[in-house]
């Protein structure tokens, strides 16, 4: 919800670019580990999810880096940010790399 809130103030002319794919990636990130939760059954399904999520998670941070760039986002700001989806990024890889101890068992 922050980056909806920090993009707010972003161009209009980056309403269709950056501001959007922000936006649609920060959001996938929630959205893909709630799929994964539903799917925790099966390994595969779960894992592959959370690889979504993960995926998702980096694209936000280069995003991040060009609104940096782009001078639509204080330096201070997207460093907090990034950092926050740093930790989100570790957590999501040892899930991913220890599956068994979140599906659940049949």
């Amino acid at each position: 919800m922050r980056i909806f809130e920090l993009t707010k103030s972003f161009p209009k002319e980056e309403n269709y670019s950056l501001t959007d794919q922000i936006r649609r990636s920060s959001r996938s990130v929630c959205a893909n580990i709630a799929e994964a939760w539903r799917k925790r059954r099966y390994q595969a399904a779960f894992v592959a999810k959370l690889n979504d999520s993960e995926a998702e998670a980096a694209e936000t941070q280069v995003w991040l880096e060009f609104s940096v760039k782009c001078n639509y986002l204080d330096a201070a700001v997207a460093r907090e940010l990034y950092t926050t989806y740093d930790n989100v990024l570790g957590k999501l890889v040892n899930v991913i790399v220890h599956p068994e101890q979140w599906v659940i068992k049949r």
